[in-house]
């Protein structure tokens, strides 16, 4: 079996959870044990479980690790709209992070379909 760092998915969430970082660096102190410390645990959350699951014994625990990716994908995607919202990042910002993150999903989908 290849290594998570082989797989697309995986490079493409570690980039997203790379991005957030940066992008939360921004955010005002106030929000340090708010949105800034929920949205890089989701972003963290994606890459992590698809490397976690790729070491399990069988494709059905892998599945399992990579819905639950997807359910910090998913995360991620409402907290950027949320931060957007509320003023602390531009419509502008939030575009290509989306972009990304449909991505991400899309590719979650396809590669649990492989595994279950």
């Amino acid at each position: 079996m290849k290594g998570f760092r082989n797989l697309i998915v995986w490079q493409k969430s570690h980039q997203l959870a790379l991005d957030i970082y940066k992008l939360t660096a921004e955010f005002p102190n106030e929000e340090k044990f708010g949105i800034t410390s929920q949205i890089r645990r989701a972003a963290v959350s994606i890459p992590n479980n698809i490397a976690e699951g790729s070491g399990r014994k069988s494709n059905k625990e892998f599945a399992q690790f990579l819905s639950i990716s997807l359910g910090s994908a998913n995360e991620v995607e409402y907290l950027i709209e949320l931060s957007k919202d509320l003023g602390l990042i531009k419509l502008k910002t939030a575009e290509p992070l989306f972009a990304l993150i449909g991505e991400i999903q899309s590719m979650l989908y396809v590669l649990m379909n492989k595994k279950s």
